[in-house]
């Protein structure tokens, strides 16, 4: 992942530049408690207490800049990880086809869980990789000058480290990519039994599908110990060779300030300040390399998210004609299609030909799964299709006309959708709903019934609207506009008789002002009422 310039101090230096900044700080408060052990030691206790204060502030300079450091890194993390998101979404909302990750639950889990599986890269494996490039350099030329012997053991202990740790590295990427897909895999099957909620708990599946979650969670779990273990085992080999190393160094320290050891430092003996300088510089010989090993596998974890990235990147889906902004509606004229086909799942489906004229009304009908749907979103410009052509009168459906061809359509779903705002704006999006469409939708009576009027906050679920309510509501959203043509998917499905009769005649007091009207639907009541009806067959 190449590091943001932007997300730099200041957009000068990288994040992480401060917590080196402040390791380096602390070879000098290194420096300094030698010195004044050594004097003590030596009788010499005059600058003892300058010296304290020294330290004192080294320690203030070294608490500020790593309070600073953490700072800049959240604040980098938090910009990287919202670029990430707001490019899946700004994306997402161009195209519905699927993605190569998977349905929604797969892409929710992505924008998500998976994505914030970075943050612990950026706020720790980064910062750590870039200490580990200078630090131990430096501590080991630092430690060369005082002493070779010290310096060989430093020496042979850390090339093994990077050795050991890139070979728990590829159990590592390997056990976190199983742990990311287990989350997509999760998040799509959260997302399909809650869309068929209704249907599982009619038919008594609830048992079944609480037995397949627990199937699912222990597998994710079972994956994430995996990750776990990895980290673990990585921590413990460098802590085995960084002991081993630090406790090489204190013996042979001890030895040679007792005067039993001749040997390992330049000119003979080793001098008091120098054996407690380097009994302090070992242990942060290896500080960084510790704090790079239980970072490794947020690097792991980062790779695998990346991965995702970059398929989801190159997941080829056309975008969606137009650009979603404001357009005037093209003018009111013959809807047709010729060949239309949608490319799915490896399948190319094809779609019967329609001419449907301003006035004119047309049920679409057919078994479940035939595609009624489907033909819809295409009308709509909500589907790319894969071949043949859409006209309103002589403009085709391009990418410059996708918005003013939405413009002058309206649209009425199966499942009511809700802003968390008021009915006003629900169904005006800001203007004043028209009186004339909130009595032809029946929306006029709701309003009495509701505390604030049309003001009354609505949940996204519409609360405090019962389903045929919500179904008016609806339907008055996709009037309120005057579209040229309404497209609405089975609007009158699980209502009573009487509020079914009441969406029906608002359906036709749309065709009867001129507009045309296509209707997916299996109720025979409104299929009598429509002028035509076209059968869909089953999609392969």
């Amino acid at each position: 992942m190449a590091p943001n310039p932007r997300h730099g101090l200041l957009g000068i230096a990288p994040p992480g530049a401060l917590s080196v900044a402040a390791s380096l700080v602390w070879l000098a408060q290194a420096w300094v408690i030698a010195r004044v052990l050594a004097d003590l030691l030596s009788g010499a206790s005059g600058a003892v207490w300058p010296m304290a204060l020294l330290l004192f502030g080294l320690g203030t300079l070294r608490a500020g800049l790593t309070a600073l450091d953490q700072h800049a890194l959240s604040d980098a993390a938090e910009a990287e990880i919202a670029e990430r998101r707001a490019e899946i979404l700004g994306r997402e909302v161009e195209t519905t086809a699927p993605s190569r990750l998977g349905g929604a639950g797969a892409l929710a889990a992505l924008t998500t869980e998976k994505l914030e599986a970075l943050r612990p890269f950026l706020l720790r494996y980064r910062p750590a990789r870039l200490r580990v490039m200078v630090l131990p350099p430096l501590i080991l030329a630092l430690t060369a000058w005082f002493s070779w012997a010290a310096a060989v053991v430093l020496l042979m202990a850390g090339p093994l480290i990077p050795l050991f740790m890139a070979l728990v590295g590829w159990a590592a990427k390997e056990a976190s990519a199983r742990q990311m897909a287990e989350i997509g895999s999760l998040g799509d099957l959260l997302a399909d039994r809650l869309a068929a909620l209704s249907d599982l708990r009619l038919v008594g599946a609830g048992e079944q599908v609480i037995e397949g979650f627990a199937a699912a969670s222990d597998s994710l779990r079972a994956r994430t110990m995996a990750v776990l273990r990895v980290a673990f085992l990585s921590s413990t080999v460098l802590e085995l060779f960084s002991a081993l190393a630090v406790a090489m160094i204190a013996v042979w320290v001890g030895f040679s300030l007792l005067g039993e050891l001749g040997w390992g430092a330049w000119g003979g003996a080793l001098s008091p300040f120098a054996g407690i300088f380097l009994l302090l510089l070992a242990p942060d010989f290896f500080q960084p390399l510790r704090d790079l090993a239980a970072a490794w596998h947020d690097k792991a974890a980062a790779e695998a998210v990346q991965e995702d990235l970059a398929a989801w990147r190159d997941d080829s889906r056309a975008p969606l004609p137009g650009t979603g902004g404001p357009a005037s509606a093209l003018p009111a004229a013959t809807l047709r299609t010729r060949g239309l086909t949608l490319d799915r799942g490896g399948c190319r489906l094809g779609f019967p030909d329609i001419d449907l004229r301003p006035g004119e009304s047309l049920a679409l009908t057919g078994p479940s799964g035939a595609g009624k749907t489907t033909f819809l979103r295409l009308l709509a410009g909500l589907e790319v299709p894969g071949g043949g052509e859409l006209r309103i009168g002589d403009t085709a459906l391009t990418a410059q006309t996708g918005d003013r061809w939405r413009a002058g359509l309206g649209w009425m779903p199966q499942t009511p959708h809700f802003l968390g705002r008021s009915l006003r704006h629900n169904i005006g999006f800001g203007a004043a709903p028209d009186p004339e469409v909130l009595e032809a939708a029946r929306v006029a009576p709701i309003l009495g019934t509701l505390p604030r009027g049309d003001l009354t906050p609505l949940g996204e679920s519409g609360a405090g609207l019962s389903g045929g309510e919500a179904r008016r509501v609806m339907l008055a959203r996709a009037l309120q506009r005057r579209p040229a043509i309404l497209l609405a998917d089975e609007p009158t499905a699980d209502l009573d008789a009487g509020t079914a009769g009441e969406i029906i005649d608002g359906l036709l007091a749309h065709v009867a002002r001129g507009g045309a009207l296509i209707v997916a639907t299996h109720d025979p009541r409104l299929v009598a009422r429509l002028d035509r009806t076209l059968r869909l067959e089953t999609l392969p």
